[in-house]
């Protein structure tokens, strides 16, 4: 993506089902667990840089001994950093204690970080941005093991003003005004009444204090904690939770927004949020990894015991399509097949584009994220051409001679690498008021195999913001001296904030947005936009589950292509010489690539939930009022 977007977490739990004598005998390390975290989490770093945390939970300690650790950190490399801390620690005890080297008991007692039960993130900040205090895991902590609480997730809640005045309605004080609090100590005060109940229940039974602490860890009801505290969340979701004595969960949204897989055996539960990350962390068949159910939460007792539970009615099925097809990773056999078709169903419109004239065009991409969409290109370009072929032998029969024949069958399309990424270039670029006059050189480009009368067809996974291609990218392909340069987003026109998970808060920032309203401008219909404001302002305050996305009014005047031409006006500069054209996905396309994961309101503004047309129509009287300010 040449515009950078900051997106996705990622979630990586582990549950050790033997004891961790049996991971010694079988793979020579008590530190198993430890070391499966680092691999599904350092695989899951691509879904956020900005932050990374662990946390561990011990089953069998004695009282007095730590059985809760946690490290986290906001350091360049966060993955590296948190597991630098755990492996320094653990050393450092050996170390002063080499003749436990193979001793496990003492070492499952003493040392830190080692334990049954493990949860890992990685993040992007949104909210509390980058602070270490923002960091997942959370932990809200109880001197009794059952009420001690780890929660950490992949998700962003639209209405955090709501479920803070929740909490203030049931007496509570939270300390901070951010989803991830208001959400952890929604389920910690169930937690506790939970367990409130429970130990009314052993008095009954006649349990001493003490030892209705097993009673109560028995039988936590943690399906019935999650309903009570999940009942008003608005938002996308995939969010794992620990408990201090060993129950675990994992909880996805009821419209299937977020991520999350899953897979058991009889030595481990693990969960991430991406397929291929467990296939390859656990050597497994992609059959045996399985997709958690939306509105289902997958419950892991203390002895092992683990089940599928439903929390919330399942709405619609809306799965993110664009944290699938442009953050997971590309190595997941569907995902990968569903980029290559986005770039063979928008190949139409490229050939449209170019008057069909292959044999005139250079193909290539923006590295390295459109390379996948790049192959489908390819792929229908050259269908296409071979099409053109078996055309031409079939008219010329019987006179076409050998050497005719050979001409026509080496036609080929021309497939080129065009834009190099500097990559460390990118990272030298941080000064404001020097990056307009560096940035042109982020991308270096390959010369001398463009002619000044071919088209130069170059795709782009996504064009969000397209700060990049106006001042980057476009001025050193047209160094070139292409006849025409076209642009070509494998994803369709983003026009609305995501306030789900992926950092899109800004409705001003995206250039069909920009376009739309110039347009509206330069047709004088800028009432329209004045409109679109008081409608958005009357509905402000208002809490009706039936909130309109009145946003859609900037866009409906005008055709998807209507806002193209108007885009490549304005990333065409004035000492851009070749034309320059912008093409995009259609809707139809991208559903038709990936039928499974129908969640398109970054393109459509068809929310699944109330609260997202709440942020989107809250983002224009932010844009309206002139508010620097993020709509969730």
């Amino acid at each position: 993506m040449s515009d950078a977007i900051k997106h996705e977490c990622g979630i990586a739990l582990v549950r050790l089902k033997k004891p961790l004598q049996f991971y010694k005998d079988t793979y020579g390390s008590a530190f198993y667990g430890i070391n499966k975290m680092y691999l599904l989490m350092e695989k899951q770093h691509n879904r956020g840089q900005d932050g990374a945390g662990f946390a561990s939970v011990k089953f069998n300690v004695a009282p007095g001994t730590r059985y809760v650790s946690r490290v986290r950190s906001n350091q360049s490399q966060p993955i590296q950093d948190i597991f630098a801390q755990i492996n320094d620690r653990l050393n450092g005890v050996l170390e002063e204690n080499p003749e436990k080297k193979d001793d496990v008991a003492w070492q499952e007692e003493h040392m830190p970080y080692i334990g049954n039960l493990f949860l890992g993130h990685v993040r992007y900040g949104t909210f509390g941005k980058n602070s270490i205090e923002s960091v997942h895991p959370f932990l809200r902590q109880s001197n009794w093991r059952h009420q001690n609480l780890i929660v950490a997730g992949n998700f962003n809640m639209t209405n955090s003003k709501q479920l803070l005045e929740e909490l203030v309605e049931l007496g509570q004080h939270p300390k901070e005004f951010t989803d991830t609090v208001t959400v952890m100590e929604k389920i910690g005060h169930f937690l506790e009444e939970e367990v409130s109940s429970l130990y009314q229940q052993a008095k009954i039974k006649g349990f001493s204090k003490k030892d209705a602490s097993p009673f109560i860890e028995e039988k936590l009801d943690l399906q019935n904690v999650l309903r009570r505290s999940a009942k008003n969340w608005d938002g996308g979701y995939a969010m794992a939770g620990l408990v201090g004595h060993g129950d675990a969960f994992v909880l996805r949204d009821p419209n299937g927004i977020r991520p999350t897989y899953f897979f058991e055996d009889d030595e481990v539960v693990v969960v991430a949020s991406e397929r291929p990350v467990i296939q390859t962390v656990f050597n497994v068949k992609i059959e045996d990894v399985q997709e958690l159910e939306r509105g289902h939460a997958l419950i892991i007792k203390k002895n092992g015991k683990t089940s599928i539970e439903p929390i919330l009615e399942q709405k619609e099925k809306k799965s993110c399509s664009f944290e699938r097809i442009y953050f997971s990773r590309g190595s997941d056999a569907s995902i990968y097949e569903e980029r290559k078709n986005l770039g063979k169903f928008v190949f139409p419109k490229i050939l449209k584009s170019i008057d069909s004239d292959i044999s005139n065009t250079v193909f290539s991409y923006i590295p390295n994220t459109a390379e996948t969409s790049f192959y489908g290109m390819t792929e229908a370009a050259e269908d296409l051409l071979n099409q053109q072929k078996t055309a031409k032998i079939l008219e010329g029969g019987k006179e076409l001679s050998a050497e005719k024949v050979t001409q026509i069958l080496s036609e080929r399309p021309r497939f080129e690498k065009i834009a190099i990424k500097d990559a460390k270039l990118r990272t030298f670029i941080a000064d404001d008021s020097s990056r307009d006059d560096l940035v042109e050189h982020v991308y270096d480009i390959t010369y001398g195999v463009v002619k000044p009368t071919d088209n130069l067809v170059i795709i782009d996974d996504s064009i969000v913001r397209g700060t990049t291609l106006k001042k980057s990218i476009i001025r050193i392909l047209d160094r070139l001296e292409p006849k025409k340069i076209v642009v070509v987003s494998s994803a369709p026109q983003i026009r609305y904030p995501d306030c789900y998970g992926i950092d899109m808060a800004r409705i001003d920032a995206f250039i069909a947005f920009k376009a739309a309203i110039e347009l509206l401008k330069d047709t004088k219909q800028e009432h329209i936009i004045k409109e679109v404001y008081k409608k958005s302002k009357a509905q402000q305050s208002s809490d009706d589950i039936d909130i309109i996305n009145h946003v859609k009014g900037i866009y409906s005047p005008f055709t998807a292509e209507e806002i193209s031409t108007k885009i490549a006006q304005m990333l065409k500069t004035k000492d851009i010489k070749a034309a320059v054209e912008v093409i995009y996905q259609s809707i139809e396309g991208l559903h038709k690539a990936c039928p499974d994961n129908l969640g398109d309101w970054y393109f459509t503004g068809d929310y699944p939930t109330p609260g997202g047309n709440r942020v989107v129509n809250e983002a224009f009287i932010n844009y309206f009022e002139g508010n620097d300010k993020r709509a969730y």
